[in-house]
């Protein structure tokens, strides 16, 4: 007998209806409600072709918000996220320094000079007499 274990225990998924979570049988149950009531409310307007697009079209968000997941978020929780910091949020990036050598150097860089640099003293070295 063999028991699988997920490699993420947070993974795990409970399935209740055909290897479905909950979540997503919810959401399956949503989009095809969706898909039944366009059917049956546009089916005299227009067309059967494009009927069938419509429904498509309307259940595709509802199908697809039971199975998303973006850095272990749902598509709810994703959505509020992304409405936060996009509206209730916002703020401009900007960068300041903190650099205290920026700080130190600033009115030379302001003249448009270059910083003193040292200067390495290279002095030969007197012969040891190992040399031959």
């Amino acid at each position: 007998m063999e028991v699988k274990v997920p490699k993420e225990i947070r993974d795990y998924q409970e399935s209740i209806f055909f290897g479905l979570s909950t979540r997503q049988f919810i959401c399956s149950l949503l989009a095809v409600g969706v898909a039944v009531g366009l059917y049956f409310g546009l089916r005299p307007l227009i067309g059967s072709e494009e009927v069938g697009w419509m429904c498509i079209l309307g259940a595709a968000p509802f199908a697809a918000c039971g199975f998303f997941k973006y850095h272990g978020m749902t598509a709810e929780q994703a959505a509020w996220a992304w409405f936060k910091s996009e509206f209730l949020y916002p703020k401009k990036l900007v960068f300041k320094s903190d650099s205290l050598y920026f700080d130190a150097m600033k009115d030379a860089i302001a003249e448009g000079e270059k910083p003193p640099r040292k200067r390495k003293n290279h002095k030969p070295q007197p012969p040891t007499g190992k040399e031959r």
